[in-house]
Order: structure tokens, then sequence, then C-alpha cells
């Protein structure tokens, strides 16, 4: 899987894979950027709602957040 991650300036993506797993397609995808060092997004994507769904990692802070990200058409 081809990933590029901004908020707002790029943030390195080292790692970045998708699966198949039943009926749900999941993502993985670890950050390796200043601030970011560690910082993991553990995704599902919901189809109804056409965005990825999970959880984010602040590996620097120890703490996890729920999120998702949404198509921009």
């Amino acid at each position: 899987m081809d990933a590029a991650y901004f908020n707002p300036q790029p943030i390195h993506v080292s790692k970045a894979i998708a699966t198949q797993e039943s009926a749900s397609t999941r993502g993985f995808v670890e950050l390796q950027g200043v601030n970011h060092p560690g910082s993991t997004y553990t995704l599902v994507y919901a189809p109804g709602a056409d965005q990825l769904m999970g959880t984010y990692y602040q590996a620097a802070l120890r703490q996890q957040f729920e999120g998702g990200f949404h198509r921009i058409k």
C-alpha cells in the first residue's frame, strides 16, 4: 500500500500495510517523523461511509485516540 501523511507538513511514513480479513479491509501505517517516531494508525475501511476508522497511537505521549479519514472527491 502506498501512503503519504500531511499534518499539514509531510511526515515520513515508514510502513504502510493493507490486508483483507474476511469482509474487512484493514490498514496499518507507521510514522517516523519528528514528534511522531513510532506513532501508528490501525484502521478498518467502512464502505458504507467510505471512511477509514480506527485508532491513532501517539508513541511520544503513549496515548491512543479514536479517529478516521474520509475521502475527498
